[in-house]
């Protein structure tokens, strides 16, 4: 039965602890998600589960490099995100988010594009014992409000494809200017604007080979410039 089986988030949610497995994050252990064994089986099931072929990929079903270093740099220096609004953009499993809400952020908010991030987000956040509210929408060409409503912004893995990078870019600049402050982790990204960032941290992050290059992966965290 496909088209109509996860039509809802009791349904996604179903979906997603059919389909995966609840592991410690291998560079940030203090944090558990729910993920996917191999990329190309949850890939196929989600396109014949939507009754849709070619999906992006499931973002939420991976710990990413980028935002396992992100995470793992929110954790060793809560200071950044305690007592402040925090923004996880494009936060698939929302492994940042719920960084930030462990090292003490409040409000925290998970944005993506994709509907089952809702699910994966709000399993993943019962699983840490945090709540991270999410926000389905592409905000990306959304102009800048009159004030901040996020201290902190936090983006992971990001800058992979030139579009999105153009625009996320475009996005986390007009939100620097009225005083947010951005911090970004890529393991070297073709589209990363290295030029706009200043290095904070770089670690080692253990990925899989199904979904990268090699098993380690150097990644840095980066802030913006403003």
């Amino acid at each position: 039965m496909y088209g109509n089986a996860v039509q809802t988030l009791a349904d996604r949610k179903a979906f997603i602890r059919a389909n995966t497995r609840l592991k410690p994050v291998p560079h940030v252990p203090e944090i558990l998600l729910y993920v996917a064994e191999e990329s190309v089986p949850i890939w196929q099931k989600t396109e014949e589960e939507l009754d849709a072929m070619g999906l992006p990929p499931p973002y939420w079903a991976f710990a990413w490099a980028g935002g396992q270093a992100l995470a793992r740099y929110v954790l060793d220096n809560p200071q950044i995100v305690a007592g402040k609004r925090a923004l996880d953009l494009a936060a698939g499993s929302g492994l940042v988010g719920i960084a930030a809400a462990k090292a003490g952020a409040a409000p925290v908010t998970a944005i993506d594009i994709d509907a089952f991030t809702e699910a994966a987000v709000a399993l993943n956040g019962e699983a840490n014992g945090v709540y991270v509210d999410v926000t389905i929408l592409d905000i990306l060409d959304h102009a800048a409000p009159a004030d901040p409503r996020h201290d902190v912004i936090l983006v992971g893995d990001l800058f992979y494809e030139r579009d999105t990078a153009a625009r996320a870019i475009a996005f986390l600049e007009r939100r620097a200017a009225i005083g947010a402050r951005v911090l970004i982790g890529d393991p070297g990204r073709t589209y990363l604007p290295r030029e706009r960032l200043t290095r904070l941290a770089e670690y080692s992050v253990p990925v899989t080979r199904e979904l990268e290059d090699m098993e380690i992966k150097r990644t840095t965290v980066w802030e913006l410039l403003s």
